[in-house]
Formats: structure tokens, sequence, C-alpha cells
């Protein structure tokens, strides 16, 4: 298994996506369609790359990074994209909140290997 790290991503401008979720017990299929669901969203056009981080009590924290806002409304409208969204709303979460943000400054930074 790779390092975790943040994903690589062009210089802005782009478009974060940031859906916060807290997920109902048990699996119901959710981890099958979520593998899923992030390689079809990894060959739409305009996908940059994805963070998501996850407690254990269940709230969850998923930021997909897009070229532009047309690339975000072409994956809402995905057919399979949608059916999970359904199927999210009646089975895997409690609630959630989903937020677009244009990214227009970003930087970080990375521990040099020898430290």
């Amino acid at each position: 298994m790779a390092d975790p790290a943040p994903a690589p991503l062009p210089d802005p401008p782009y478009y974060a996506v940031v859906f916060t979720a807290v997920r109902t017990p048990g699996d119901d299929g959710y981890e099958e369609t979520d593998e899923r669901l992030l390689k079809l969203a990894a060959d739409q056009p305009g996908f940059l790359g994805l963070d998501a981080a996850r407690r254990a009590d269940g709230l969850g924290i998923t930021v997909s990074y897009w070229r532009d806002e047309e690339s975000i409304a072409a994956w809402r409208e995905h057919a399979e994209h949608a059916l999970a969204r359904a199927h999210g709303r009646e089975h895997w979460y409690a609630s959630y909140s989903l937020h677009v943000a244009k990214v227009e400054r970003a930087y970080g930074f990375t521990r040099p290997a020898d430290q």
C-alpha cells in the first residue's frame, strides 16, 4: 500500500466538491459502490483527484477536485452516480452536506524523506 498523500493537483483555478456525510451502521454494498464510483469518476473528463477521510464514528469527508463547473455537472448527471446518490439517501447516510468551491490559491508541504 502506498503512503498516504494529498491528491496531486494542477495550479489553480479549479473546483473542489466537499461532501461531508454521516454513515448509517452496516455496509449494505457501500464499499463496493464507493470503489466503483471512484474508478468511474477518475475516468470522467475534468476529474483532477480526490482526498477522503472517515472517523470511526461514521463522519466522513470526501473532496473531489474538478477542472470546471461543467465537469462537475456532467458527473452529477452520470447515470450510475445518480443511482448511487439515491441509494445513499435511502440506505447509507444519516445526513450529508455538499459544497462546491472555486479554488483560487493552493499550497502544500512535504517533509523531505531524510528527516
